[in-house]
């Protein structure tokens, strides 16, 4: 294993590699700090170049982008609280506290440092789990991925935020779009309403920037920005106190394990590590009132948690060849448009391509944190440029790098429509994340059920004879059940303490 990543490091002596790097950091951090942007739409913006970057350069530039997002987005959160990423929400309680107090450099440092613990350990679960996974997947059949890409829909809209039911709404249509084509059993064309254009079906690549990069774009451009004045920290401001630092400490690495292992489940991993790590420190603390108040433990813990599913995210991806989130399913858009198939083999069959991803990832890391607290001041001053003012900039990217993939003129036409019918959507609440995914799993779902139904020959008893299969749809059908539970008690509760009404005032509530 050393060997191997002492080879992807060596990999670094093309300086085209370093310099992805330190542009994907970058440009990840500034989409991070620009509030609205985030990783997806800077992604999306940049999947076309891909074929340009190759296979490596192109993981390495979107690893960076990835890891540097989750890094900019705790520094607004902390001194203008307003988070640049969903997952940088839980940072803004208690670390705009600080700022008030004026501990704003301890707390973008204790940001810094946990965030930097937490990559660095998610890139050595990705070294150990990686490898051990794909060797697992090898011995997988039509019956697991069956039940895993059901296990990732499922899960997907029982765990994301908002409605379930629109979750669900979106999940359908995103296999409904993905049907649009060549049947892969019988070689018919469906439902390509006799265009010859459609044979192939929709660009994943016109869908992914038109429900991202335009919907993001024309969804930020409605927005009103008003930047609030804020005071960047001199270096010297910077160091926490030794008090500090010893209740930061376990609360980071309690942080990395809540959400390297939450990075391995589908759906909001980010989001949902940062809560549930949150949680976990305010139960274990000494002192819980001053959670809300500016405990750095508030700070440390959810932004460890933030970067650790950020890395574990890329485990299933490379193991088995499933994205378990929509930056997941740009990275896998990237590898097909090079001809890479990620999956139980990519291991074994590309190990320098492997290493070397995880070589930039420590790279990358190493860069965020040397980087990020000494140009803390520009970053801040970004801040006052309206994001309004890149968004014309923004799609204009989008229709090129769509053009320049095929040539093709309706494929543009396709990404405009989704990007205005992604933007429609969001308004009335409905989430991208579960479409584009089941976009990405319905031909594997398709190919997998068909070849279960094949060799059980309508037997559910051969599903119910494999233990995997088995276990990963109880866990399906646990996790389900325990969210309606939550969800029925929830509403209980809320009726319980309604006030006494008239039955007229309550209809008419």
């Amino acid at each position: 294993m050393f060997d191997n990543l002492g080879a992807g490091f060596a990999a670094f002596a093309d300086p085209t590699y370093l310099v992805l790097a330190v542009v994907g950091v970058v440009l990840g951090t500034l989409v991070g700090v620009l509030p609205g942007i985030g990783p997806i739409g800077a992604m999306s913006v940049l999947l076309g170049m891909t074929t340009q970057l190759g296979p490596a350069g192109s993981l390495i530039l979107f690893a960076g982008i990835y890891f540097g997002s989750t890094y900019g987005g705790s520094t607004t959160s902390i001194l203008l609280n307003v988070p640049g990423e969903a997952s940088s929400v839980v940072t803004a309680l208690d670390g705009h506290q600080l700022t008030k107090r004026g501990r704003a450099g301890p707390a973008l440092t204790i940001a810094a440092v946990s965030s930097f613990v937490a990559g660095t350990m998610a890139i050595v679960g990705l070294m150990l789990f990686a490898p051990w996974l794909s060797e697992v997947a090898v011995e997988l059949g039509p019956p697991e991925y069956l039940a895993l890409c059901v296990a990732g829909l499922v899960l997907l809209a029982a765990l994301s935020t908002g409605s379930t039911a629109k979750s669900v709404v979106m999940i359908c249509a995103g296999l409904a779009v993905g049907t649009v084509g060549i049947d892969p059993a019988a070689g018919d064309l469906r439902f390509t309403m006799g265009s010859s254009t459609l044979a192939e079906g929709f660009s994943f690549i016109a869908l992914i920037m038109g429900v991202f990069g335009v919907a993001e774009a024309l969804t930020v451009a409605g927005r009103r920005w008003r930047p609030e004045p804020v005071r960047a920290p001199k270096l010297r401001e910077l160091l926490p106190s030794r008090r500090e630092s010893r209740e930061a400490a376990p609360a980071a690495l309690r942080g990395s394990v809540i959400g390297f292992l939450l990075g391995l489940v589908p759906g909001p991993a980010a989001v949902l590590s940062t809560f549930t790590s949150y949680v976990a420190e305010r139960k274990l603390a000494k002192r819980p009132e001053t959670f809300g108040k500016g405990a750095v433990q508030g700070v440390a813990g959810p932004e460890a948690a933030n970067n650790a599913a950020a890395g574990a995210a890329f485990v299933p991806l490379l193991a088995l060849g499933i994205p378990f989130a929509p930056t997941m399913a740009l990275v896998l858009a990237a590898l097909l448009l090079n001809g890479i198939v990620p999956g139980p083999t990519f291991v074994n069959d590309q190990p320098e391509l492997f290493w070397t991803v995880i070589a930039a990832m420590y790279i990358a890391n190493l860069m965020l944190l040397v980087l990020n607290l000494p140009l803390v001041g520009l970053f801040t001053r970004l801040l006052s440029v309206p994001p309004q003012a890149l968004m014309p900039f923004v799609i204009g990217l989008c229709v090129v790098g769509v053009y320049a993939e095929s040539n093709s003129m309706f494929d543009v036409v396709v990404m405009l429509v989704a990007g205005l019918l992604g933007f429609l959507l969001r308004r009335s609440g409905f989430g991208m994340a579960p479409f584009v995914l089941a976009v990405v799993l319905q031909p594997t779902l398709e190919v997998s059920l068909r070849q279960t139904l094949a060799y059980s020959a309508g037997d559910p008893g051969y599903v119910l004879g494999r233990p995997v299969t088995v276990v990963i749809l109880g866990l399906v059908l646990l996790v389900v059940v325990v969210a309606a539970w939550r969800a029925v008690f929830a509403q209980r509760s809320r009726t319980a303490h309604l006030p006494n009404e008239t039955p007229g005032a309550r209809l008419r509530r």
